[in-house]
């Protein structure tokens, strides 16, 4: 047995449905809603980024439009507050299941790059929260909305950084662990 392996596949498995289920309601309780509402997506589906001129404009919406501006604060209120903790929790749990950095590479690595890799869900699951609390005080009435704004962008740009960089990094470790000579 690897070190690492004692992580039950049925934890993981369970974290994934849990993942999948918020999504799910994330995606048809409020996505799908909020854009036959206003014709617009929400920003945090933006995979390739936007600008603050695009947060300027889904302020300019949501002032006009109380309905969407209601569904965006309960998605932000109700899946989104689970959400980014259950896929940090799924990342980081198939990280440690793949066992130690050294058994991935095949060799030995500094310890801080191990534990860098370790931190890489954190880094997604940080941002994810910090581009929603931007999300809420950017659309808000408050004196911070306008910083809020400015931030917002880079708060998606890096929380899809770290979870495109989590998934490569976990597929790549699988896929070296499967091929070695030596797996479970």
């Amino acid at each position: 047995m690897k070190a690492g392996s004692g992580i039950p596949l049925w934890i993981i498995t369970l974290l994934a449905a849990l993942c999948l289920a918020v999504l799910a309601w994330t995606t048809f309780g409020f996505v799908v809603p909020f854009k036959h509402e206003t014709g617009q997506a929400v920003l945090d589906t933006y995979f390739a980024g936007y600008d603050e001129s695009a947060v300027f404009h889904m302020q300019k919406l949501l002032d006009g439009n109380e309905t969407a501006a209601r569904l965006l604060s309960a998605m932000y209120f109700g899946p989104e507050l689970i959400f980014p903790a259950l896929l940090t929790a799924l990342l980081f749990l198939a990280f440690l299941r793949l066992g130690p950095v050294d058994a991935w590479f095949g060799r030995s690595l500094h310890p801080l790059v191990g534990r860098a890799v370790y931190l890489l869900p954190f880094v997604y699951g940080i941002a994810d929260y910090g581009e929603n609390i931007a999300s809420l005080i950017a659309f808000s009435d408050s004196p911070s909305a306008g910083l809020a704004a400015q931030l917002l962008p880079w708060m998606t740009r890096l929380k899809f950084l770290g979870l495109a960089i989590s998934f490569i990094v976990l597929v790549r470790l699988a896929i070296a662990r499967w091929l070695s000579p030596g797996r479970d």
